[in-house]
C-alpha cells in the first residue's frame, strides 16, 4: 500500500526525519512509535503531503506522490487523523461529517447559483455518506448534536468518522487514544479492527504500548528522527536499541 524510501525532513539545521525507509502491506495495521520528539508526527505530515520531504519519496500503490499538496493526496485515497480533535465546535456533528466527502464531488459557483441537479445530487450524496460513516462508529444517535458539547472519546470516533467519509484506502491516525481512559482505548481499538476487516488500511501513531502491541501486526520505531528498529510486536518488545530509547541503556543492558 505504502513504500517509504530514504524519507528525509530537514527544518535548517536539524533532522526532523532522517533517512526513513519503510512499507506498509495492504489490510495490515502498522503503528509508528518511539519517544517524544522522535519525529512520528512529521513522519505523517510527510506522507499526507502536510510537508515537502527534503529528499526521498513515497510511494501510494505504487504512485509516486512525493510533494503532492495534501488535498491531493487526499484525493488518491489518504485519509488523516490529528492528535488534537478539531471540529466545527458550533455545528453539528452531521454538518462536521458531510464536510468530509466534499473533495469528492465537482459541484461549482454556477451550480450553487442555480441549484442545478448535478447539486442537490451531490448535496445527498455527502449527507449518506455523512451518516453511514456516523453509523460505522457507533455514533448515529449524535447526529444532531452540537459538537461542542461530546465528550473527548466521542470527538476521537467523530474523527474517524470524518476520515471515512473521505472514502480512504489509507488512514493515517495520531494518536487515536490521546486523552480517553482505559475502557474507551478498548473501544477505540475495536473500532480500529472493525475498519480493516471492513478493508481499509491503517497506520496509527500511539504511546498507549498495551494497545499497540495487541493492536498492530508492524511496528516501526523511531528516535531523534531515525529508524531504530521495524518488526512485529514480539520483536519490538524484545529488541534493546528499543528498550534503550524508552527507558535507558542501564534497561537495555538489563
Amino acid at each position: 500500500m505504502l513504500e517509504i524510501d530514504s524519507l528525509t525532513k530537514r527544518f535548517g539545521g536539524l533532522a526532523a526525519v532522517n533517512n526513513v525507509s519503510t512499507r506498509f502491506e495492504a489490510g495490515k495495521i502498522s503503528a509508528i512509535i518511539g519517544p517524544n520528539g522522535a519525529g512520528k508526527t512529521t513522519f505523517f505530515n510527510l506522507v499526507a503531503g502536510t510537508f515537502a520531504p527534503t529528499s526521498g519519496s513515497v510511494r501510494l500503490k505504487g504512485r509516486d506522490v512525493t510533494g503532492l499538496r495534501a488535498d491531493q493526496v487526499a484525493r488518491l485515497g489518504v485519509a488523516r487523523t490529528f492528535q488534537t480533535t478539531h471540529l466545527f465546535d458550533r455545528a453539528t456533528v452531521l454538518d462536521n461529517l458531510i464536510v468530509g466527502h466534499r473533495l469528492r464531488t465537482h459541484a461549482g459557483l454556477w451550480d450553487v447559483i442555480f441549484n442545478t441537479a448535478r447539486l442537490r445530487a451531490e448535496e445527498k450524496l455527502c449527507r449518506d455518506k455523512a451518516e453511514a460513516a456516523l453509523d460505522f462508529v457507533g455514533l448515529s444517535h449524535l447526529s444532531h448534536r452540537i459538537a461542542a458539547d461530546i465528550t473527548q472519546e466521542e470527538r476521537k470516533r467523530v474523527a474517524f468518522a470524518l476520515a471515512l467519509a473521505t472514502d480512504p484506502e489509507l488512514l493515517l491516525l495520531d494518536e487515536p487514544a490521546g486523552g480517553v481512559n482505559p475502557e474507551e482505548t478498548v473501544g477505540l481499538a475495536e473500532l480500529i479492527r472493525k475498519l480493516v476487516r471492513h478493508g481499509k488500511t491503517v497506520c496509527l501513531i500511539e504511546h498507549k504500548m498495551d494497545m499497540i502491541m495487541s493492536l498492530a501486526d508492524h511496528i516501526v520505531v523511531l528516535n531523534y528522527g531515525e529508524k531504530i528498529a521495524e518488526g512485529s510486536p514480539a520483536e519490538i518488545r524484545r529488541n534493546p536499541a528499543v528498550i534503550d530509547a524508552y527507558l535507558g541503556a542501564e534497561h537495555a543492558d538489563a
